[in-house]
């Protein structure tokens, strides 16, 4: 309840009563009580009368950080010496990649020895030996699509 009465009385929130509002035409429609009555008549205005004014002043934007500015505008070209400085770096990239996922596999391929892997001490249970098996399929499955698809990667760069 004193909430409301602080607003009630707030000069931001009322309008003076012995000030007069004016509509003036234009795009778009300006309402305003800072105009003389000479200023108005020249301008075009009317003046508002029996309708309540309510003015509501709005919250200021905080400031957020500062938007980066674009080098380039969007689907600019980029120079031929850069772009081509760029697919050299991505060759090279996929190529150290693919080296590696290779490596693996072939690590992956030697452990698995054509689907007999030779049995750890705690693979007394065969049923866990069969388990592995199956893990080091998967994973050499796994490696084989990745190697295809850095190869896919670096077809598509030539």
């Amino acid at each position: 309840m004193i909430l409301l009465a602080a607003f009630a009385v707030s000069p931001t929130w009322a309008q003076d009563p012995n000030k007069p509002v004016y509509r003036c035409p234009g795009n778009p429609v300006l309402y305003t009580d800072s105009l003389s009555a000479k200023e108005a008549k020249d301008k075009g205005c009317r003046t508002l009368e029996g309708a309540p004014i309510t003015v509501i002043q709005s919250v200021k934007p905080r400031p957020g950080a500062p938007v980066p500015v674009a080098s380039r505008g969007e689907g600019a070209k980029v120079e031929a010496n850069e772009q081509r400085a760029r697919d050299t770096d991505a060759r090279r990239i996929l190529e150290s990649e693919l080296k590696k996922e290779e490596e693996q596999l072939a690590a992956l391929q030697k452990e698995f020895n054509s689907g007999e892997p030779e049995r750890r001490g705690d693979e007394k249970n065969y049923q866990k030996y069969q388990d592995r098996v199956v893990e080091m399929k998967a994973a050499i499955a796994r490696k084989e699509s990745d190697v295809s698809a850095l190869k896919r990667e670096l077809g598509k760069l030539q």
